[in-house]
């Protein structure tokens, strides 16, 4: 699939990876909508690139058919790349008492159900689009983490999160075939996103000296470049891919 000529939503595009992602899709010839909570950001992106803002809150279902629908107008929308995410640091025990509950289902709700909410409501109007070469009419992205896998003490509602979307990515490509939309999951390592770039530089340069190689943090545009792969290598379905320099989590 040809990102050029093609409408693409990208949820969290107002910075970190989903601003790295808009910025190559556009950069390509898609037509990009972004949809995002931080309005100012998302906007001055949005104008940068060419392409549309919502402010939208990933889990509000009326508010994304509503920007889903109106992204879909004037092109025909081939996709979406889910980067809006959230992250709390708690631990299940602690002097303070016992993880909040509230805190574990808002992560639970704006990592996974946000992803799924996009993710169907943006597969039923790709599945209206006109087929490509066998049959193909489209790709959705999710972002996982590794995480997922080797979750640090801290971490138990993102990491649950996470592996939610890696659980989600196989029967959604299953089910999503018969319409040729397929689905693939980004599984990334520590990247130099807003939230590791508000840590003192020491720390950031202790994280980044933790990957094999390279030993540095990963740069959204990197994510960016595999996401943009992903669209246009067919044979990529029902696969979570890990892009953390072979990094493995210690529990802390």
């Amino acid at each position: 699939m040809k990102l050029e000529g093609a409408t693409f939503i990208v949820t969290g595009g107002g910075s970190g990876l989903g601003e790295a992602t808009a910025r190559a899709f556009a950069e390509a010839g898609a037509r990009v909508a972004i949809l995002d909570v931080q309005e100012e950001r998302g906007k001055r992106v949005a104008e940068e690139i060419g392409g549309q803002f919502f402010r939208v809150d990933v889990t509000d279902e009326d508010a994304v058919r509503a920007a889903v629908d109106e992204a879909a107008e004037g092109g025909v929308l081939r996709g979406a790349v889910n980067c809006a995410g959230i992250a709390t640091a708690e631990k299940i025990l602690s002097k303070r008492g016992v993880h909040s509950l509230e805190s574990f289902a808002r992560v639970i709700q704006v990592n996974l159900v946000g992803t799924f909410n996009v993710m169907r409501l943006v597969a039923a109007r790709v599945a209206e689009a006109p087929a490509l070469e066998d049959g193909e009419r489209g790709v959705i992205i999710n972002t996982a983490s590794i995480a997922a896998y080797e979750g640090q003490i801290g971490q138990a509602a993102y990491s649950a999160s996470k592996g939610g979307i890696v659980g989600l990515t196989l029967p959604a490509a299953r089910e999503l075939a018969a319409y040729g939309i397929r689905v693939v999951a980004i599984a990334p390592g520590i990247f130099e996103t807003p939230l590791l770039m508000g840590l003192p530089e020491a720390a950031r340069q202790s994280l980044g000296q933790q990957v094999p190689f390279p030993q540095r943090l990963g740069r959204p545009r990197e994510y960016a470049l595999l996401a943009r792969h992903i669209v246009e290598n067919p044979m990529l379905n029902g696969e979570v891919i890990r892009l953390d320099g072979a990094l493995r989590m210690q529990p802390r």
